[in-house]
């Protein structure tokens, strides 16, 4: 399975209005797309960042997708005031205790690491990581998009609520901390969003 993010930092005004937009127009209409699994959106309000993420059943579906998304994304582009940032990956991991609810929150940690060493690293963060953030109170779901090319990862962890996520911080830090280290891993970046669309129909992998 595979997925393409779209990342823009826009103006934080305009925050509802880009919300809308991808629940009401750009949502349905990737899913009646062929090989289509689901698409998500993260928004941070305060930033004005958001992310939007379709699903794939095969890397060929997701290719085929890109000119009838063009113009959807050419619009947000606009809406959001800002350039979007596109990125494919593959679907390494997905594991979902139950449906994220209403309010649900999400921390995402953007990591490099030998691109030699990508399924390595996918094994151990099976085995070792994913239990540990199973334990974290509002645990919904985890996921880890990589690009085997560059070596580079996106890790996110969904919890129930904005407490969740906050209460959640000691522990998240500490598991990075002793994973990355670990592993060899290069951290680039972890913040956190509002999980403001979430129609992911992606099948377990672990």
């Amino acid at each position: 399975m595979y997925a393409r993010s779209n990342t823009a930092r826009g103006d934080p005004r305009r925050t509802d209005d880009a919300i809308a937009y991808i629940r009401d127009e750009v949502l349905p209409a990737v899913r009646r797309m062929d090989g289509n699994i689901g698409l998500s959106m993260l928004s941070d309000r305060d930033s004005g960042r958001s992310i939007v993420t379709s699903a794939w059943e095969s890397e060929e579906a997701m290719r085929a997708s890109a000119e009838q998304v063009r113009p959807m994304r050419e619009r947000y582009t606009e809406m959001m005031g800002a350039q979007v940032e596109v990125h494919e990956w593959e679907i390494a991991v997905l594991h979902r205790v139950h449906e994220a609810p209403e309010g649900a929150c999400t921390r995402v940690t953007w990591t490099r690491i030998d691109p030699a060493r990508v399924d390595e690293v996918l094994d151990a963060y099976k085995m070792t990581l994913l239990p540990r953030l199973e334990q974290m109170g509002g645990f919904c779901s985890a996921s880890l998009l990589v690009d085997r090319r560059e070596g580079l990862g996106a890790g996110a962890v969904t919890l129930a609520d904005r407490q969740a996520l906050e209460d959640s911080r000691p522990a998240a830090d500490a598991n990075r901390a002793e994973f990355t280290r670990a592993m060899g891993i290069d951290v680039l970046e972890v913040a956190e969003f509002e999980l403001a669309v979430a129609h992911l129909r992606v099948p377990e992998t672990v």
